[in-house]
């Protein structure tokens, strides 16, 4: 082996209620540094789709990374518990003292960041560092202006009426319409490649594919507000926050973001321009360094 190649396995773990499946990229040469555990995001998503390309440079950086599929997603089967926000964060715990991990670096996309930060609020001790990209749990709702209210309105009504998830159910075995829904988060046309489409398709064509995403849905999207906004509890994190964004994210509000990033006390904001929701797959190029020089110490 040489030095700089990385090793990408996979295994699972019991937590006692069930099992879950988890990635892991191992560099060839061992470094104190704190593992590197990252958390995917909701809908279609699992490990792989979201933190493939990340896992391995931050690996062959010399940084252990560590990556589940939650349960209900990816090759991790539906828990015997509904899925809500404050069960998913008790499942990141159970999931570090599971596999004996101690201070880690903890980062996840879009829901998994609202699982980074709702862990990090209740679990200080155990967090080193945080990477938040296009998280969730700082905004009232999914968007912002004029058009918020009535949108939120309008996902609630969808969600509570089964409406969104028959929606969902038309078009995940379509896959024109997979396409231009993927074209909404990952803007990049060169990012958004025939391999990772397949990927997506895999992960659609599952039975169940959408159901623990629904049931958080469920949890989340309140009448007149999403049920979780961590904003108020920032300046309770001390440990250093990389925050990155798409400037074109659709689904989280960049106005949110820069709030967030003036209030926590250690925080790096990067917005990437003409970026998507799905940011660090949407611009590998300019996430990667970004995340990488991040966990060296230096500050943008």
């Amino acid at each position: 082996m040489t030095r700089g190649e990385v090793v990408r396995a996979r295994a699972r773990v019991d937590l006692g209620w069930g099992e879950v499946s988890y990635v892991t990229w191992e560099p060839d040469v061992a470094s104190d540094a704190p593992p590197v555990v990252l958390l995917h995001g909701g809908g279609l998503d699992n490990a792989l789709l979201s933190w493939e390309p990340l896992g391995a440079a931050l690996a062959a950086a010399g940084h252990r990374v560590v990556a589940p599929d939650h349960p209900g997603f990816g090759h991790s089967a539906l828990p015997p518990w509904r899925v809500s926000q404050e069960r998913l964060v008790a499942y990141v715990g159970e999931f570090l003292d599971a596999l004996g991990l101690g201070s880690v670096v903890l980062g996840g996309i879009s829901m998994g960041g609202g699982m980074s930060l709702g862990y990090a609020l209740d679990h200080p001790d155990r967090v080193a560092g945080l990477l938040l990209f296009g998280t969730y749990g700082l905004a009232d709702r999914q968007t912002s202006g004029l058009w918020a209210r009535p949108t939120h309105w309008l996902s609630w009504a969808l969600v509570r009426t089964g409406a969104l998830g028959a929606l969902t159910g038309a078009y995940l075995g379509h896959r024109r319409l997979l396409v231009s829904s993927l074209r909404g988060i990952v803007r990049n046309p060169a990012e958004l490649t025939s391999e990772l489409v397949d990927a997506v398709v895999v992960e659609a064509s599952r039975p169940d594919a959408f159901a623990a995403f629904g049931q958080w849905q469920r949890d989340q999207v309140l009448l007149s507000r999403m049920r979780t906004n961590y904003t108020p509890r920032l300046a309770e994190i001390g440990a250093p926050v990389l925050l990155v964004h798409g400037e074109r994210d659709s689904g989280v509000p960049l106005a949110s973001i820069r709030d967030a990033a003036g209030r926590l006390p250690d925080a790096t904001l990067l917005v990437v321009v003409g970026a998507g929701h799905w940011v660090q797959r949407d611009r590998p190029d300019i996430v990667i360094p970004a995340v990488a020089g991040f966990l060296r110490g230096g500050r943008s």
